[in-house]
């Protein structure tokens, strides 16, 4: 995995996970926050930490925004301010700015002001919570784009003892198996004669549509 250079302005719960798994993950984390004990408390955690109020043009200057591959506008609290700093970010030459939003209006209005993405913690959990508890047999789940996901789930019943190539995976069902799963060893793209097992799960992409069919089968 390529080491990236990232900067996460607004240390709020969402920006503090960030900043620690980003650095987790090997990447070079800068973070700025107005709240000098946010920052201090994440200090051992990251490359470097400024204390100071990003909607002030200087202050982003000062940050060199065109050395991060990416820039993180993780405030909540204050929804204008998150629009200003997204928009002078791509201003001052950020290479990509990932924006977070509390609500889908926030979203819009996001995009329309330079953010490259925007990612929205509460709704994404409200959906992926919301299908892993109808299909209380979904495992996992994550959304790729709005019509196509990823999902875990237990092999099913008719399918134990078979190939995937006598289930028709692809034909029956129009999904694709990523990998199985037996504990916490993973099998990615088995072949078609793959013989399902009772006691493995199974990593499944595909459509949304496609997926819901499928899961009224359990």
């Amino acid at each position: 995995m390529k080491r990236k250079s990232v900067l996460i302005i607004g240390i709020g719960r969402f920006g503090r996970h960030m900043a620690k798994k980003l650095s987790e993950l090997g990447n070079e984390v800068m973070i700025v926050d107005q709240s000098e004990s946010r920052v201090s408390d994440l200090l051992p955690f990251v490359a470097s930490a400024q204390i100071g109020d990003c909607t002030n043009l200087d202050v982003l200057k000062s940050l060199g925004i065109t050395n991060f591959d990416i820039c993180f506008v993780c405030i909540g609290s204050n929804f204008q301010s998150a629009i200003e700093i997204t928009y002078q970010l791509k201003e001052l030459g950020a290479h990509y700015v990932i924006s977070k939003a509390n609500r889908e209006l926030h979203e819009k209005f996001l995009l329309r002001n330079g953010a490259d993405e925007v990612v929205y913690p509460e709704k994404e959990s409200a959906i992926k919570t919301a299908i892993r508890t109808s299909a209380h047999l979904v495992f996992d789940y994550i959304e790729l784009t709005p019509d196509y996901s990823i999902v875990e789930i237990p092999t099913l019943e008719s399918w134990v003892g078979r190939t995937i190539n006598q289930v028709g995976i692809r034909n029956s069902y129009k999904i694709t198996i990523l990998a199985t799963k037996k504990g916490e060893h993973i099998s990615p793209l088995p072949g078609a004669k793959h013989i399902f097992k009772a006691e493995e799960h199974l990593i499944i992409a595909g459509e949304k549509n496609d997926l819901e069919k499928l899961f009224k089968k359990f």
